[in-house]
């Protein structure tokens, strides 16, 4: 398989997560789709390190996927706390959450 593929792949998968977070209210499927262009950017990685015969590509993938696991505690905990407090997941509704 050619390597110019994968990257037609993440291209499309960055682009579906962009038009997600842009067009999208729920704060779920935005939290999706942010992960989705994480993703994306990290089969970008993983396709150059492979193009160009070295080991970086994957490591920052991995530190990247690292950094995501993280992300994703954080983000639903306040996507929980919100909801809690306005019983909806609507991006919305987090800008009333200021003083």
């Amino acid at each position: 398989m050619n390597p110019v593929n994968y990257l037609y792949l993440a291209a499309l998968l960055f682009s579906i997560g962009a038009a997600g977070v842009l067009l999208r209210r729920n704060a779920i499927v935005v939290f999706m789709c942010v992960e989705l262009m994480l993703n994306a950017c990290n089969l970008a990685f993983v396709t150059f390190s492979r193009m160009h015969g070295n080991l970086d590509g994957q490591i920052i993938a991995f530190f990247t996927m690292v950094v995501a696991a993280a992300e994703v505690v954080v983000g639903l905990a306040i996507i929980v706390m919100i909801f809690r407090s306005r019983h909806s997941a609507s991006v919305d509704d987090a800008s009333l959450m200021k003083l």
